[in-house]
């Protein structure tokens, strides 16, 4: 008897391990692109962080428990960032909007192609529309328009804080992806205030600024 069950218990942390394993892929395949690497040789002394009103960080990139209850792991593929419900948000980079939808977890979102960057904003205010065999998404409350193939600047406003998707708070879910790989948001803020802080005193100018700190609070809100 304890023969046998020595024997279920090994098959048993084979599979655990087999179950392991069948979730790594996608941090693995993050890391071939060397993160840390690549938010270091882009400069970033025009971009702009995405949220007007900051509260705090409330969800991290990579795996966590399920954020909507359970033990299950999740991939989490951005940033949450909490800001006040209706608050704006500005395009981080300069590119072209290759999708809006309202129809996934994400909610009412975004997705900006920038060069080898792709950048994803949900949970916005608003809906998608069509005219004209066009789609848009569209925040009439917050007087936003924005259509796929459209060309946004940096740091315009291109969206507004909401509870769309699936989401317990008003946050934005932020997006990184560098050549189709995922990029942790937080490796590229930290190298992007560093570059812009050394840039002000190289120039010896000050200007306002949005300041980023860690929240001494993590709390899941969402997707």
């Amino acid at each position: 008897m304890n023969q046998q069950r020595k024997k279920v218990a090994f098959f048993g942390i084979i599979i655990s391990i087999i179950g392991l394993i069948s979730i790594l892929p996608q941090i693995v395949t993050a890391r071939q692109v060397k993160p840390k690497q690549v938010a270091r040789v882009n400069s970033w002394s025009a971009a702009v962080f995405p949220i007007e009103i900051f509260q705090a960080y409330t969800s991290p990139f990579g795996y966590r428990r399920s954020a909507t209850g359970g033990n299950n792991l999740e991939f989490h593929s951005g940033l949450d960032i909490a800001a006040p419900q209706g608050s704006y948000i500005r395009n981080w980079w300069v590119g072209v909007v290759t999708k809006v939808s309202d129809k996934t977890a994400c909610g009412t979102h975004i997705v900006i192609k920038s060069g080898n960057w792709e950048h994803t904003y949900c949970h916005l205010e608003g809906k998608v529309e069509t005219a004209h065999g066009r789609r848009y998404m569209i925040d009439r409350a917050g007087g936003i328009i924005v259509w796929e193939g459209q060309v946004l600047p940096t740091g315009i406003r291109m969206g507004r804080v909401g509870m769309t998707g699936r989401t317990t708070g008003p946050h934005l879910h932020w997006g990184l992806k560098y050549n189709n790989k995922y990029i942790d948001p937080a490796l590229v803020i930290r190298e992007m205030f560093a570059q812009q802080q050394i840039a002000r005193k190289a120039v010896n100018y000050r200007q306002s600024q949005v300041i980023i700190q860690e929240s001494k609070t993590i709390r899941h809100s969402g997707y």
